[in-house]
């Protein structure tokens, strides 16, 4: 999470700076799931570029464990009525 947490402290800084403006968009694409013009990511400094590609990692990683959260409840549910 220390991706995330890095773009809301860039985001927050300096909210109308370009790195900013680049960072929330892929955010918002992320959380959307919009589609996100790669060319922004290129434009970006080699550190900000690589925060945006540890964003990327740290929000796949995430997805997976709502998905396993969302699979164990479902689990969970059926167990229980099978036991009535």
């Amino acid at each position: 999470m220390n991706a995330i947490k890095e773009a809301r402290r860039i985001i927050t800084t300096d909210p109308n700076s370009e790195e900013s403006r680049t960072l929330a968009g892929l955010v918002l694409a992320l959380e959307s799931e919009a589609d996100f013009p790669l060319a922004n990511l290129y434009a970006l400094d080699l550190e900000t570029f690589s925060l945006a590609m540890e964003i990327l990692k740290e929000w796949r990683l995430d997805r997976y464990y709502a998905r396993k959260g969302k699979l164990l409840d479902v689990s969970y549910q059926v167990n229980v009525l099978a036991s009535h």
